[in-house]
């Protein structure tokens, strides 16, 4: 990852963690359509940033809310937080 934008990558990295916040919130509310617009918010994020992983998390959230899966839903996002767990920054 370039230099500048490792040093921006953590807050970056921490939206996501508060997306997830958001989608299980959104889940519990059964408010498929705010789960989709972060799924496709992740979706459009991730691979500028580096983080192929999220774009391909939210599109698969993204597709699951569509649906109004709710167990797709959660299964995704559980993806989405242990890959932000294990996910290192590295820097060029």
């Amino acid at each position: 990852m370039n230099a500048k934008f490792a040093d921006l990558a953590p807050a970056f990295l921490q939206n996501r963690r508060q997306d997830v916040i958001a989608i299980l919130d959104a889940l519990d509310r059964g408010d498929f359509a705010a789960v989709e617009s972060l799924g496709h918010g992740m979706k459009g994020a991730g691979g500028s940033w580096g983080f192929q992983a999220i774009t391909d998390i939210g599109a698969a959230v993204e597709q699951a809310a569509a649906s109004a899966d709710a167990n797709a839903s959660r299964k995704w996002v559980g993806e989405l937080a242990r890959y932000l767990d294990r996910v290192a920054i590295v820097a060029d």
